[in-house]
């Protein structure tokens, strides 16, 4: 998972940081969290963003691992991989 990618798909500040055992993409959408979703399906990360009533739909893969936690909380979509 490339924070650029999610930088160009949604338009948000994206960072990935990497620790020893784990992997965490912060993005901040700066919407919220009734505007928007976060999923996990196989090894993707779905996020549904409502735009004027309109869902519209971001996958981005994940990076090798297990997605331990994914997430939204003030706007901020946070997806936590262990390795």
């Amino acid at each position: 998972m490339n924070p650029n990618t999610f930088t160009e798909q949604l338009d948000a500040p994206a960072r990935r940081f990497d620790y020893g055992d784990e992997t965490v993409l912060v993005a901040d959408l700066g919407i919220g969290d009734d505007d928007v979703s976060v999923d996990v399906v196989d090894d993707t990360v779905v996020v549904v963003v409502e735009n004027d009533g309109e869902p519209v739909q971001h996958e981005f893969d994940v990076p090798e691992g297990s997605v331990a936690k994914a997430l939204i909380n003030n706007g901020v979509v946070t997806v936590e991989v262990e390795r």
